[in-house]
């Protein structure tokens, strides 16, 4: 008999970082409120696809007008938000929201020629050996697609209080799994191969605004690996087939302020 384990191509880095929390948090559903930064992100990702879809569709939309959406989410969010001992405030959520959103709209979106955003993907299921078989999902709210010469390739917005390096730079590091998991979706779903290197467009969300973007090379031979290697979805599989999921008491994470699991997981300190 097979089993079938879904999993969001948006999910991939934290079951590498701690498959315990991992398992917690989507298999067995143990939530937690959201955290007024992760919202911040939300409501740009927000604004700057709507303006992204617009350009798409040819339609004349300006800065000012996708920016309501962001302000919206940020006021009327459909999830969950704990502000409780937050570094931000709605107020300065907003403030930096909007200078992030304009400069994006004013001079990054236009160095791109997109071809869709929010693409919906069909889902991708890979046999594991075993009788396991991962379900890939995943809709590329948060990437576009960006024709590249005679190619195509991912172009995936990320925002945070890192997400632009002391270099300059977009920061790339921990990405790589996610945008592999989008090609591999949107290959399935269109028959396209993403022949270009995918990108990070990076919106700094903490100090001064910056963006910037970083290239991310060979992002789907780590998922599916090579002759000499096997890929992330081989040793994911090994878990899901075991139902062994590690801990990691050395993550960044490792605190109850982002694991919902922590106020039972024995193997912290």
């Amino acid at each position: 008999m097979n089993t079938i384990t879904t999993v969001r191509a948006s999910s991939w880095g934290s079951l590498f970082d701690c498959a315990f929390k991992w398992e917690g948090v989507h298999l067995l559903k143990i939530k937690s409120p959201s955290s007024p930064r992760a919202l911040l992100g939300t409501a740009i990702h927000a604004g700057t696809a709507v303006f992204d879809a617009a350009r798409i569709a040819g339609q004349d939309v300006s800065p000012d007008d996708a920016a309501d959406v962001l302000v919206q989410t940020l006021r009327q969010p459909d999830f969950d938000v704990d502000w409780r001992g937050s570094d931000i405030s709605l107020r300065e959520a907003e403030a930096t929201g909007l200078a992030l959103h304009i400069r994006y709209c004013t001079e990054i979106s236009p160095r791109y020629e997109f071809v869709a955003v929010e693409l919906e993907t069909v889902p991708l299921e890979i046999q594991c050996g075993g009788g396991q078989i991962v379900r890939l999902t995943g809709t590329l709210d948060r990437a576009r697609i960006r024709r590249y010469g005679e190619g195509v390739g991912i172009a995936d917005v990320k925002t945070g209080t890192a997400a632009v390096t002391a270099d300059g730079v977009a920061k790339t590091k921990g990405h790589k799994p996610q945008i592999g998991t989008y090609e591999l979706l949107y290959e399935h779903t269109t028959g396209q191969r993403c022949t270009a290197p995918a990108e990070i467009i990076g919106l700094k969300t903490k100090g001064k605004a910056e963006a910037a973007t970083g290239e991310i090379i060979g992002a789907r031979e780590l998922m599916v690996g090579n002759e000499n290697h096997p890929g992330l979805i081989a040793f994911a599989a090994d878990m899901f087939r075991t139902g062994l999921f590690p801990p990691n008491p050395q993550s960044n994470l490792c605190s109850p302020r982002y694991c919902p699991r922590w106020a039972t997981c024995p193997y912290h300190d």
